[in-house]
C-alpha cells in the first residue's frame, strides 16, 4: 500500500477501534500505532526524491460527479510535516504514561484519530478532500479538552470550537466557489492553481482562506480563544493544539494561497504583516506580565506564530523556507515546554511561578531540559529556533527593514519572558514546597531528551531540513510569480 494512504488509514483504523474496545493496554496500543507510524515515515524520508513534486501520490476518483477525488501525496513540505505529527505523537502519548485518565480508550483513541486527520490536511491535494481533514482533525481535540480539560472547559472549549468553525466555513464558501470557477470538473490543487481569476476574486477568496488559518494559528487579532484553550485543555491536549495543530494554518497558507492567489498576496500580504507583527508586540509584552507559567507559554506561541505568519507574506523563498523551518522548531519546543509544564504541575499543583523556585538544586536532569528546550525557545544560536528565526528576519528585511526591527522584538522579549521564568522557578534557594520536588523519570526523560536532542541537532545540521523542503518551497515561489499579473 502506498506509505501516503497507510499513515492516513493505520491510526484511523486503530484509533476508531480503541473508542468501542475497553481495554487496560489502550496506552500502550496507541504508542505502538504511533511508533508504527513513525517506521512508515522514516520509510517515506529515506526512499524520498529531493523534487518538487509530489511523491507516493493516489489519485482515485471518489465522487465523480462533483469533482472530488481521493488525491493524496507529499512533497518536500508534506513530508516535512508529516515527519513532525508521526514524531511527536509518539512522545505525546508516552507523555502520558505516568498518568489516569477516565475512559483511557477513548482517549487514546480521539488521539490516534486526530493523527490521522492532521496527516491527511498535510498530504490531500484535493481542495475538498482537504477540507473534510481539516474538519476531522477539529472533532477529537474538541471532546479531548471538554471531557478531560480543566476548570470552565465547557464554555472555553465552545467558543474554541465556534471559532474554528466559522472560519472553517467561510474557507469552504471560497473552496466551492474555485470549484465552479473550473467548470464544476475538479478540486484538484493543479486545477485551482491553473485558474485565472480577477484581482476582486483572488481579494473576496484571500480573506475567504486567511481568516480560516488565521484563526488556526492564531494570528492577531483571531487569538483571544488560544490562551484559555490552552490553559484550560488537559497537558496532552495543548500539545497537540500547538505543536501541531496550529500548524495546519501555517501549512493552508503556503499550499492552498501562495500559488492559488498570488495577486491577492501582493495587495493585501502587508495588512497580513501588519497584523502578525503587531500580534508579535502584544503578545509578547501579555506574556511578561503572567503569572502562570502555562498561560505565559500560550502567549509566547502567539508571538512566534506571528513571525512565521509575516515571514510567508513576505513573498520571499528566505520568508518561506524560514516559516517551514520554524514550524518545526516551534513544535519541538512547544511540546517540551508544555511538557515541562505538565511535569511542575504534577509535581507541585500549580503552574504559578511565584510558587516555585530553587528547582535546579533538587532535580538538576529536570533543569538541564528545561534549559535546553527554553534557550530553543528563545533562538539561541545552535539551537532550532535560530535556524528558522534568523531566515524569517531576513525575509521580512527584504520586504521592509523597519517591519523586521519591530519583529525582532520577539527574540528580545522572548529572553526577557522566559530567562525571567526558567530563573524564577529553576534558580535560587529551594523552598520547602520545592524540596521534595523529584528529579526525571524514565518516561519523562525519554520525551525531554527526545526534543532536546532534535533542538539541538535543528540548530547545528539544519541542512536535513533545508535541502528536503528548498526545492518545492522554490517551486512554490516560481509558480506565484509565473500567476502575478502585477510586477
Amino acid at each position: 500500500m502506498n506509505p501516503t494512504t497507510l499513515l492516513i488509514i493505520l491510526p484511523l483504523v486503530a484509533g476508531a477501534a480503541l473508542l468501542f474496545i475497553k481495554t487496560p493496554l489502550a496506552k500502550t496500543i496507541a504508542l505502538g500505532v504511533a511508533l508504527l507510524q513513525l517506521a512508515i515515515t522514516a520509510y517515506a524520508y529515506y526512499f524520498a526524491e529531493l523534487t518538487p513534486q509530489a511523491q507516493f501520490v493516489t489519485n482515485i476518483p471518489w465522487v465523480e460527479s462533483l469533482g472530488i477525488s481521493y488525491y493524496v501525496g507529499m512533497d518536500g513540505i508534506s513530508l516535512l510535516l508529516v515527519m513532525l505529527t508521526n514524531f511527536l505523537l509518539p512522545l505525546i502519548i508516552l507523555s502520558s504514561f505516568r498518568k489516569t485518565f477516565e475512559k483511557p480508550n477513548v482517549f487514546y483513541g480521539l488521539m490516534l484519530i486526530m493523527q490521522s486527520a492532521l496527516v491527511g490536511v498535510f498530504v490531500a491535494r484535493d481542495a475538498f478532500l482537504f477540507y473534510i481533514f481539516w474538519e476531522l482533525a477539529l472533532i477529537p481535540v474538541y471532546f479531548i479538552c471538554l471531557l478531560w480539560g480543566g476548570e470552565n472547559r465547557n464554555k472555553i472549549t465552545f467558543k474554541f470550537f465556534i471559532y474554528t468553525l466559522v472560519g472553517s466555513l467561510i474557507m469552504l464558501i471560497g473552496i466551492i466557489y474555485l470549484f465552479l470557477k473550473t467548470d464544476g470538473s475538479s478540486f484538484a490543487y493543479e486545477a485551482f492553481v491553473n485558474l485565472s481569476l480577477s484581482s476582486t476574486e483572488q481579494t473576496f477568496l484571500f480573506w475567504a482562506f486567511f481568516l480560516a488559518f488565521a484563526i488556526k494559528m492564531p494570528v492577531f487579532p483571531f487569538h483571544t480563544w488560544q490562551p484559555d484553550t490552552y490553559t484550560n485543555a488537559p497537558a496532552q491536549g495543548t500539545m497537540l493544539l500547538s505543536g501541531i495543530m496550529l500548524k495546519m494554518g501555517i501549512y493552508g497558507v503556503i499550499r492552498w494561497m501562495i500559488p492559488v492567489l498570488p495577486d491577492a498576496m501582493y495587495y493585501w500580504g502587508t495588512v497580513a504583516i501588519f497584523l502578525s507583527i503587531t500580534g508579535i508586540v502584544y503578545a509578547s509584552v501579555i506574556a511578561i506580565m503572567q503569572k502562570d507559567f502555562k498561560r505565559l507559554i500560550a502567549y509566547s506561541s502567539i508571538a512566534h506564530v506571528g513571525l512565521i505568519s509575516a515571514g510567508i507574506f513576505t513573498g520571499t523563498i528566505e520568508g518561506l523556507q524560514g516559516a517551514i523551518i520554524q514550524m518545526l522548531s516551534h513544535g519541538l519546543c512547544a511540546v517540551g515546554l508544555f511538557f515541562i509544564v505538565d511535569i511542575l504541575y504534577d509535581r507541585m499543583n500549580t503552574h504559578e511561578i511565584e510558587k516555585l523556585g530553587g528547582i535546579r538544586n533538587v532535580a538538576p536532569q529536570f533543569a538541564l531540559y528545561f534549559a535546553i528546550v527554553m534557550l530553543g525557545s528563545v533562538s539561541l544560536p545552535l539551537t532550532s529556533g535560530f535556524v528558522g528565526e534568523y531566515m524569517l528576519f531576513v525575509g521580512v528585511f527584504k520586504f521592509n527593514p523597519w517591519s523586521a526591527a519591530v519583529a525582532g522584538l520577539t527574540i528580545i522579549l522572548g529572553a526577557v519572558y522566559m530567562l525571567n521564568a526558567y530563573k524564577k522557578i529553576m534558580l535560587g534557594e529551594t523552598k520547602p514546597e520545592t524540596s521534595r520536588f523529584n528529579d526525571l523519570y524514565l518516561t519523562e526523560k525519554i520525551v525531554l531528551i527526545a526534543v532536546s536532542f532534535f533542538i539541538l541537532y535543528m540548530g547545528i545540521y539544519p541542512k536535513t531540513f533545508l535541502e528536503l523542503s528548498e526545492p518545492a518551497a522554490q517551486s512554490l515561489i516560481e509558480v506565484a510569480m509565473q500567476n502575478l499579473s502585477v510586477r
